[in-house]
């Protein structure tokens, strides 16, 4: 019987990546198998959130003597031809080493190819492809303008199987791949985990925010974003009687977005009318999120869990992930999506979000009618998969 490897997950403090985790392990959980093993960048991150109670962790790069050959080689590539590569799969040979012939080995990092340091995937992949796994790229998104990368295509063309988790995504790799199928983001099917919410809750409706330093990262004027949540926020306060909760969804150091959120609940706090939430796992955040009336989000998976819930959702986002799932959802992304790149004016995003409000009970209608058949979508990756097995 084979095992089941989950590999290039960074870490459950990025709840997106927990929520694949999680979302996958429990639509797996039917499949036979010997073993379903996260291999982790950092399993401290993943026990704290309590995955090592779904499944094995292992730790992603593990120590290797530098008296050897293969070190001396690796060493001389680094030096003489500026090749990193060799080095980099020092680090991952003894983690790949009992992986044998027959075994499934799921790329869940999502959008990993779209990020600059893609050689190190192609190489991991290329690593498992030697020990004769079947490879899957699970739930992924890549923008079409990386297929003019050789390095990138010729390496996609040799994943056993690619689920794309929306159609922008699937039109342009099922030209490079056939074994392309479209599927949801496994997070849509995550089960939310009920918590004691604030008070605040109870008194008044919610608008949950969250914004990233990922987006403000790739904002084309300096401090336009948070300049516009800031206006979003008074413009709520000033305009309705609801409350907000500022929701973090990732809390690696670097791209805390309690750092932003901090920053605008320091600012507004004063009103009685904004809080924010302490760090919880996803399936708890999901829970709060599902809780508000409304939801402004810049992390992927905090929109897909608010989507999810049903609850209308406008997305701050800077790559095609945001464009195609709202697209997949709504046939157009327009009045779903703001592009961090075209936020250009300081009260874009209200009024982005005043259509979201004027549009409640339509948004929630195609919603609640669209998403038992769209969570559905998951289960086809996994039938996918299941085949590979035969």
């Amino acid at each position: 019987m084979s095992n089941i490897y989950l590999y290039a997950h960074g870490g459950s403090e990025n709840h997106g990546c927990e929520a694949i985790v999680r979302s996958t392990l429990d639509l797996l959980k039917d499949v036979p198998c010997k073993e379903k093993i996260l291999i982790s960048s950092r399993p401290d991150e993943d026990i704290k959130y309590g995955i090592n109670e779904l499944c094995e962790i292992e730790k992603d790069i593990m120590p290797y003597s530098k008296i050897s050959i293969d070190f001396l080689k690796a060493y001389l590539q680094l030096k003489l031809n500026n090749n990193y590569i060799p080095l980099d799969k020092l680090d991952y040979k003894k983690t790949f080493e009992h992986v044998q012939s027959g075994d499934i080995a799921l790329s869940i990092g999502g959008d990993n190819y779209c990020y600059a340091d893609v050689e190190k995937y192609i190489m991991l992949h290329e690593m498992l492809l030697k020990r004769g796994a079947k490879t899957i790229l699970w739930g992924c998104s890549v923008e079409p303008g990386l297929l003019n990368n050789l390095d990138i295509t010729s390496d996609l063309k040799r994943y056993h199987l690619i689920t794309a988790r929306e159609s922008i995504t699937y039109n342009a790799l099922k030209k490079i791949n056939p074994n392309t199928v479209l599927v949801a983001d496994s997070a849509f099917a995550l089960k939310p985990m009920c918590e004691k919410l604030p008070l605040e809750f109870y008194n008044r409706d919610m608008v949950g925010i969250n914004i990233s330093p990922m987006v403000q990262k790739n904002e084309k004027i300096p401090g336009i974003t948070l300049y516009n949540y800031e206006t979003l926020i008074e413009k709520i306060l000033e305009e309705t009687d609801m409350g907000i909760a500022l929701i973090p969804h990732v809390i690696w150091g670097g791209s805390d977005d309690r750092v932003p959120l901090m920053q605008l609940y320091k600012r507004y706090q004063k009103s009685g009318r904004v809080l924010l939430i302490e760090d919880k796992n996803c399936s708890k955040l999901k829970y709060i999120i599902s809780q508000c009336r409304f939801f402004i989000g810049a992390r992927t998976h905090s929109s897909i869990a608010a989507y999810s819930s049903c609850v209308p959702t406008l997305v701050v986002g800077y790559s095609v992930k945001a464009r195609g799932i709202a697209r997949d959802l709504f046939g157009d992304e327009k009045r779903y999506v703001l592009s961090v790149q075209e936020i250009t004016e300081k009260d874009i995003l209200f009024k982005k979000f005043r259509w979201i409000l004027q549009n409640e009970g339509l948004i929630k209608k195609e919603l609640v009618n669209k998403m038992p058949q769209y969570v559905k979508r998951a289960l086809v990756a996994k039938n996918c998969m299941e085949q590979l097995f035969d």
